[in-house]
């Protein structure tokens, strides 16, 4: 049984009695000197066969020092091999006591000193990478649970080094676990992808609480209740940029990379899970976004002044308007028109009357209507109403808590079936105020923030000139 061990153990191993006669010469150390056991067992010494003199007077020195110390001892000698190469070995030594205490010898277990230093190499990366990495690491096993992560990535999904291991994705991941995991299963099966992967998540709690922090320290106050927001009022804002997504949670991107693991000591690669790591690039992200955003309304601003100067009808014109800002904006755009009070009536009274309006069943272009309506029976308080007393943009969400009456909020307001975000500009020309554009998205989209409300505005400004010139004109 000894000699099974000895020679089925991963490392090389020799052992030598008193006087320095080699006892025990397993098959590693076979393999790696190519001497076989027959040929060593017996020797005295290393020199002159498995190491040259002037070393093996070394060899035997620390041999004859492990045998007298206490613990282990740990060296690199260069070996002869069968064939007359040397190698370069690392050895750990230590004395083997015999039955009254005495020494009785003393074994060496060795191995390439290259292979160690690779084994020792690949310990202090992963250790470096789980402790003083500036990106985040996580282990994931072959069950798609966490299994270890460094100090950046326990931060990163808002949990504690020690509390998790075992837990699946889903209990740090709200939104994008289905794509991180995805990811993960295609490494497990056919192994890492050539360039990194931006992975959008948000995260399990992001969203506790009546607001959520963003980058920088940003705070985003988030609209449950269906109130109108001026956008000029500091401190409020809907949750809308690159960092939140249509419901307020904040959202995070990860440009991540993944790694397959897999163990060494099988014949037979067997996957032990894969290596995730990933940085934070929420807020580069942002800005490239933010910037696109920027160049593409601004053509649309460009391309719709064009087209709106071969227009004849000046109401046509404003139309072409809004069906360029459109684009990538909203679903839906509408145009009310004001009215002059009735005679009697006060003249702080608020009447409006449709001019234009895109298709109420499915998103469209937005012609004008028939002149001569009947006024809209918007109530008090209606966003429309709010932006021409304020003379200023008003935006407004449905409340997202309660569905039933989410589905009734476009409805209430007069609008087409299915908005849930609204957004009321003025129309101002020549010092007087002609009406009211207002955008409107759906539930795809997300509620519409400060940058919308000033891109809004420059087309409010383009269309009130157009409908101030068809007035002016009938």
């Amino acid at each position: 049984m000894l000699a099974a061990l000895l020679d089925g153990m991963d490392a090389a191993l020799c052992a030598f009695d008193t006087d320095g006669r080699v006892t025990h010469w397993n098959r590693e150390a076979e393999r790696i000197l190519g001497w076989t056991a027959a040929e060593a067992v017996g020797r005295k010494g290393l020199g002159g066969w498995a190491a040259r003199p002037g070393d093996a007077r070394e060899v035997e020195a620390r041999l004859k020092e492990a045998m007298s110390a206490t613990g282990r001892r740990v060296h690199e000698f260069a070996l002869l091999t069968k064939d007359g190469g040397r190698v370069l070995v690392r050895t750990q030594s230590s004395r083997m006591p015999g039955a009254d205490g005495r020494p009785a010898g003393v074994y060496c277990a060795f191995g390439e000193a290259h292979e160690q230093i690779d084994l020792e190499r690949s310990i202090a990366l992963s250790e470096a990478l789980l402790e003083g990495a500036s990106w985040n690491v996580v282990l994931v096993d072959a069950d798609l649970r966490v299994a270890v992560v460094n100090a950046n990535a326990a931060g990163a999904l808002r949990t504690a080094r020690k509390a998790a291991p075992g837990r699946p994705l889903g209990d740090f991941l709200d939104q994008g676990v289905e794509e991180a995991e995805a990811a993960l299963q295609h490494v497990l099966a056919e192994g890492a992808p050539l360039a990194p992967t931006e992975l959008w998540v948000t995260l399990r709690d992001a969203g506790a609480g009546h607001g959520t922090e963003g980058p920088a320290g940003v705070r985003y106050e988030l609209l449950d209740d269906e109130e109108a927001v001026r956008g000029e009022v500091p401190g409020r804002d809907t949750a809308g940029t690159a960092g939140t997504d249509g419901a307020g949670a904040l959202r995070r991107c990860w440009r991540s990379g993944f790694l397959r693991l897999a163990s060494p000591l099988t014949e037979e690669p067997t996957p032990l899970g894969v290596a995730w790591i990933f940085q934070d690039v929420t807020e580069a992200k942002g800005q490239e976004q933010e910037s696109a955003r920027l160049r593409f309304r601004g053509n649309q601003l460009h391309r719709a002044t064009r087209a709106a100067a071969e227009c004849e009808d000046p109401m046509e014109a404003a139309s072409v308007h809004l069906d360029f800002a459109l684009a990538g904006f909203a679903d839906h755009a509408l145009i009310d028109l004001a009215l002059d009070p009735p005679p009697g009536a006060p003249a702080d009274r608020i009447r409006l009357v449709r001019a234009a309006a895109t298709p109420t069943g499915t998103p469209g272009p937005c012609p004008p209507v028939a002149p001569g309506g009947i006024p809209l029976g918007y109530a008090e308080g209606h966003p429309a109403l709010q932006a021409v007393e304020r003379c200023g943009s008003v935006r407004t969400s449905a409340r997202r808590s309660d569905e039933p009456a989410r589905a009734q909020w476009a409805a209430a307001r007069k609008w087409p079936e299915g908005a849930v975000h609204g957004l009321c500009a003025v129309l101002r020309s020549r010092g007087r105020t002609l009406g009211v554009v207002t955008f409107l998205r759906t539930s795809g989209r997300r509620a519409f923030d400060r940058t919308d409300a000033v891109y809004a505005e420059d087309v409010a400004a383009r269309v009130a000139a157009s409908v101030d010139l068809a007035v002016r004109r009938y």
